[in-house]
């Protein structure tokens, strides 16, 4: 049997680091190939859950740690779990947790409410520092939505008098 060098040298830069001269680390490093030894270990006890924890249809079991500090649940968490249903490849796993985002952060306020606060979304979405620092933008901002607002309403009110 060839050796391994003359076996592979076809290869361009296949075997540079043999040379332990050729080695950036050489002489510092101290080979004793203790790195090695790392690759055997046995593997901890299995974190347990207590509450529903998703998990890809590409592995058979939970991963190693996972949160379970905001279980499914309402309406994001039916989408969440429509969500899983199908392989991380696929738009029909991404696109629902994407909704499923939003429609939380609406159960969020929704919450919010029912236990008597109300968020000052205004200053949660850094509107006062926009105004305070780019206040252009928030005319336009402002402009715009108006505009749209304006187009949608005169369109749907169209339609009511055609009718």
């Amino acid at each position: 049997m060839e050796p391994l060098a003359e076996k592979f040298s076809h290869i361009n830069g296949w075997g540079i680091d043999i040379d332990p001269k050729n080695d950036p680390t050489y002489p510092i490093k101290k080979r004793t190939d203790e790195e090695q030894k790392g690759y055997t270990w046995e593997r901890p006890v299995q974190q347990t859950s207590g509450v529903e924890v998703l998990h890809s249809i590409e592995r058979p079991n939970l991963s190693a740690t996972f949160g379970t500090s905001s279980p499914p649940k309402g309406l994001s968490g039916q989408l969440r779990r429509y969500a899983f249903r199908y392989s991380e490849s696929h738009y029909g796993h991404w696109l629902p947790l994407l909704l499923a985002d939003r429609v939380e952060a609406v159960e969020g306020i929704v919450d919010d409410v029912k236990q008597g606060r109300f968020p000052n979304v205004f200053k949660e979405k850094g509107r006062i520092a926009e105004w305070k620092y780019n206040p252009q933008r928030v005319l336009i901002r402002v402009a715009v939505t108006v505009a749209v607002a304006t187009a949608v309403w005169s369109v749907l009110a169209g339609k009511n008098k055609r009718n």
